[in-house]
This record gives structure tokens, C-alpha cells and sequence, in this order.
């Protein structure tokens, strides 16, 4: 399949953001603001960056449906998608002037940053649908998601250089990185000229999500899924959010060896992409999503009980099997319950649906790991998501959920004709 320009366009801003997601939330600034900014007693600078995690998704949460409006009937989706880039890349590199007990300073900087980070996102994830076809859609999303991969690896590989120098260093090195690269995305990619549709976008965001909630009565497998993934979710995202941490506080690791860990699980989780996308082909989304959520319950318990540092990389060697492919089947099963001319606003709601999970579990890890003064119970709490998101899962009937999106989409074609 060629390529246009536009599409490398759009997929340079995948290998931009990426080293945001790896470096400043993953890996290098979350353990720099514990173990350096924060000065506590043992779980405090947990409990502040699961709160940092928390407010920011909230307003990202609370915003998404109008910006997914703007998205959708302004000309102007570039433009916005660039002056949350640029947001992001100011407050990333603003960083570098956050050193120790400069608490509320690192907070708002993060929180600021991530908001960006996270908002644009919804302005390039609707470019997704002009720069494909219906037939090369899932193939263009899956080359930016590869492309994306490489950028992160590209990021952690350049902040080992960094580290031996100055750690603060990697933080303007990112914004640098994340900036360069979208200017790709800011000369290639083109938005195509349609009239502007002069709307309220508070006014068309409250509605999709009112039509959402309203038509999942009529579709009750597709509900029973975006509860289950609610759930899962937020355990995905705290593991993520929190994996170095518990690195580097548990088992003594330092900010190299955790650089080193996430390449590992890079490749394990381009592995684990391929391994598990032959599975679904041979079963179905729903056996391969189960057997993923499966794979985080035994990384939790692994983690829990795991004894040094040499056995806790295999810890991330196994969670990378599953990270790439729980969110790739959990994108596909939702299409699968969806109506295929309402996708839009379901995916909108989807999206809001995660973002607002991501909230809750970093929060509670902090929370405990303040309480108790042991990480170790922190990462254990989230079996409960794993648990009860798997659980809430086998509840869906996927063939089921399928005949009920068609029969609505019939529906509502009816209505229009």
C-alpha cells in the first residue's frame, strides 16, 4: 500500500508525541519528581503523582466532548491540533527549571503539559478517517501506532546520552524532539476545505454524549463492554503510569536501568502485537482481549511477589506481550458492537469513557502507597480492576452484540430515508 504525503504527514505525529507518553509520564520525569522534587515520607510523592495523573485526565475528560464537536465541524482541526502541541512542548521543556522541593511548581508544569499532550490527541485522532480509506483504516492506524514505537525507542535511546550528563536535560530534549517532528505533520498533512459550520460546540458535545448513553439501552452487550473496559482500563493506565516507580522504589533500580526496562518491552510488545492479532484471526476479539487481561493479572501478582531486580525485568518482558494487544482488540471489539453509522459517536464516547477510568487508579496507588508506606499493596490493589474488568468482559456476547448493531444501524437508516 503506498502512502501519501498527507498519511506520513499525520503518522510523523505519532513518532513526535510518543517520547512524551515514554520519557516525561513513563519512565524519566515521573521518577525524577518522586525520588528528586517530592521530599516525604515514603508513599507521598506517589499519592502527588497519581493526583498530577488525575486532574489532568479530569480536565481532559471534561473537555473532550467539545473539542471532539470542533474537531469534527471547524476547518480549523489542524490549528487546534497544533496549539495543544505547542502547549505541550512549552510546558515539557519548562520542566528543566523544576528541581528539589519545587512540588507545586513540577505539578502544574506535568498537568499543563499532559492536558496539551492528551487534547491534541483528540484533533489528530480525527484526521485518522481523511488521511485512509474505510479499507486501509486499520492499516494506517496500525503503521502510525509501529511509527510511534520507533519514536519512543528513538527518545529512550537518546535520553540514556542525556542522563550520564545532566537528567533535567532529557526534559527539554523532549520538547525539542516532540516539536522537530511534528513540523512534519504541520507541512504534510493537509486538511481538506469544506465550509465552516458556524455551531455550538458545547451544545453538539453534550448531545453525543446524551445520544450515547440514551441508545446503549438498545445495544446491552456493547454496554456491558465499555463498563468492563472502564474498569480494565484504569488498570492498564496505572501500571503504566507507575512501572518505574516501582522499579526504582521497590528493588533500587536506577533511571538507566528503567530507560533500559522500557526498551525491552518495546520489543516484547511488538511481539506480543503480532502473536496476538494471529490469535483474533483464529478465534475471535473477545478470546484474545481475555487472554490479555489474563497476561496484567499475572504481571500484578508477578510484581507483588517478585524478589529482585534481575526478575522484575521479565515482570516488564511479560506486560509488554500484553499492553499493545489488550488496547489494539479492546479499539477492534468496540467497532465490532458499534453501529457502523453512528461509529463516530460511539468511538467519542469510548474515548471519553477511558479517559475519565484513568483518573480513578492512579489516585488509589497513590492513595495506598502514602496509607501504608508499602508499594507493594498499591500494585496489588489493581487486581481489582483486572479482576472484575475480565469478569465483566465474559458477560459480553460479541455475536450477540453484533446482530444488535446491525439491527440498530437498519434502524436508523430507515429513520433518514
Amino acid at each position: 500500500m503506498k502512502l501519501s504525503k498527507s498519511t506520513w504527514g499525520w503518522m510523523f505525529y505519532d513518532f513526535a508525541n510518543s517520547a512524551f507518553t515514554t520519557i516525561i509520564v513513563s519512565v524519566v520525569y515521573s521518577a525524577y519528581f518522586i525520588g528528586t522534587v517530592v521530599q516525604g515520607d515514603p508513599g507521598y510523592g506517589e499519592m502527588l503523582w497519581g493526583r498530577a495523573i488525575g486532574i489532568s485526565m479530569t480536565l481532559v475528560a471534561i473537555s473532550a466532548p467539545f473539542l471532539g464537536a470542533a474537531a469534527d465541524y471547524s476547518r480549523g482541526k489542524k490549528r487546534m491540533l497544533f496549539l495543544n502541541c505547542w502547549l505541550t512542548v512549552v510546558f515539557t521543556a519548562l520542566l528543566w527549571f523544576v528541581g528539589p522541593g519545587d512540588v507545586t511548581k513540577g505539578m502544574i508544569f506535568f498537568i499543563i503539559a499532559n492536558f496539551g499532550f492528551n487534547s491534541a490527541n483528540v484533533f489528530y485522532d480525527a484526521f485518522l478517517p481523511e488521511v485512509s480509506t474505510p479499507e486501509t483504516i486499520g492499516k494506517v492506524s496500525g503503521y502510525g501506532w509501529a511509527f510511534g514505537y520507533v519514536g519512543g525507542l528513538l527518545s529512550l535511546l537518546a535520553s540514556l546520552v542525556l542522563l550520564k550528563i545532566n537528567v533535567r536535560l532529557i526534559f527539554p530534549m523532549i520538547a525539542l524532539h516532540h516539536f522537530v517532528f511534528s513540523l512534519f505533520t504541520f507541512f504534510w498533512l493537509k486538511e481538506p476545505k469544506r465550509p465552516v459550520q458556524r455551531s455550538n460546540y458545547f451544545k453538539i458535545g453534550f448531545n453525543r454524549v446524551w445520544w450515547s448513553m440514551k441508545n446503549l439501552r438498545k445495544l446491552p452487550n456493547l454496554l456491558r463492554f465499555i463498563i468492563s473496559y472502564f474498569v480494565y482500563n484504569d488498570g492498564i493506565t496505572t501500571v503504566i503510569v507507575f512501572a518505574s516507580i516501582y522499579g526504582i522504589t521497590r528493588f533500587g533500580m536506577t533511571t538507566q536501568d528503567m530507560i533500559i526496562y522500557f526498551i525491552l518491552a518495546q520489543f516484547t510488545s511488538i511481539a506480543g502485537s503480532a502473536i496476538f492479532g494471529k490469535l483474533t484471526d483464529a478465534t475471535n476479539t473477545k478470546t484474545s482481549l481475555s487472554l490479555s487481561i489474563l497476561i496484567w493479572i499475572t504481571v500484578v501478582v508477578w510484581a507483588f511477589f517478585c524478589k529482585s531486580a534481575t526478575e522484575y525485568y521479565f515482570v516488564g518482558l511479560l506486560a509488554g506481550l500484553a499492553i499493545g494487544s489488550s488496547q489494539a482488540n479492546s479499539r477492534t471489539m468496540l467497532s465490532q458492537l458499534t453501529p457502523l453509522n453512528k461509529q463516530a459517536e460511539f468511538f467519542g464516547f469510548y474515548t471519553l469513557t477511558g479517559r475519565i477510568s484513568s483518573i480513578f487508579g492512579p489516585i488509589l496507588y497513590g492513595w495506598i502507597a502514602h496509607k501504608t508506606g508499602d508499594i507493594r499493596y498499591s500494585i496489588l490493589s489493581l487486581l481489582l480492576f483486572f479482576v472484575v474488568g475480565w469478569i465483566l468482559l465474559q458477560t459480553v456476547s460479541l455475536e450477540e452484540g453484533i446482530k444488535q448493531a446491525q439491527d440498530l444501524d437498519a434502524i436508523l437508516l430507515n429513520k433518514k430515508e
